[in-house]
């Protein structure tokens, strides 16, 4: 059972009785600990409030941790390949980790909301939507973290694609 299959059959069947639980799935086969954090879950769909990826024990046989080059190659893999959010990603920087945020944050009036996911040398990763006010309102460039949305299969497809 691969990743996201395994996470699919633990969304089924999990359902927080507070706001903001977490959900640790482990996949021995691969490494890979997906942890999802949410406030509602239904048969359908997640509010989610992040989703990570780390890898859990030993590296697989070959790998090393990313240098800058591999990460800025692994992220621009991922700027074109993930699709399951409702903005594409593209590449901010990568420095001591490699930073997406969506290409074009949705906007409603001055405020502004986007995704943004940080991949680290390590493989592990975090994706968050965020809201801010647009700079043209006058205020400081001020954000927060956000809720949002995705179908158990978007959200499967999502961790597919950052695994890959």
């Amino acid at each position: 059972m691969t990743l996201d299959e395994l996470l699919l059959q633990n969304l089924a069947n999990w359902r927080p009785h507070s706001p903001r639980q977490t959900l640790d799935v482990p996949h021995a086969e691969s490494g890979w600990t997906v942890s999802v954090t949410a406030d509602i879950v239904d048969s359908v769909g997640v509010r989610l409030w992040d989703v990570r990826l780390a890898r859990s024990g030993r590296r697989p046989e070959g790998t090393a941790a990313a240098d800058t080059a591999t990460l800025a190659a692994r992220a621009s893999r991922l700027a074109t390949c993930v699709t399951g959010l409702l903005e594409p990603l593209r590449l901010v920087e990568v420095d001591q980790s490699a930073q997406l945020r969506s290409a074009k944050p949705a906007r409603r009036g001055d405020d502004l909301f986007y995704y943004e996911v940080v991949l680290n040398p390590d493989d592990s990763c975090l994706v968050r939507r965020y809201h801010a006010v647009h700079p043209s309102a006058g205020q400081g460039a001020k954000r927060e973290p956000v809720a949002f949305s995705l179908t158990h299969e978007g959200l499967a497809n999502l961790v597919a694609d950052l695994a890959g």
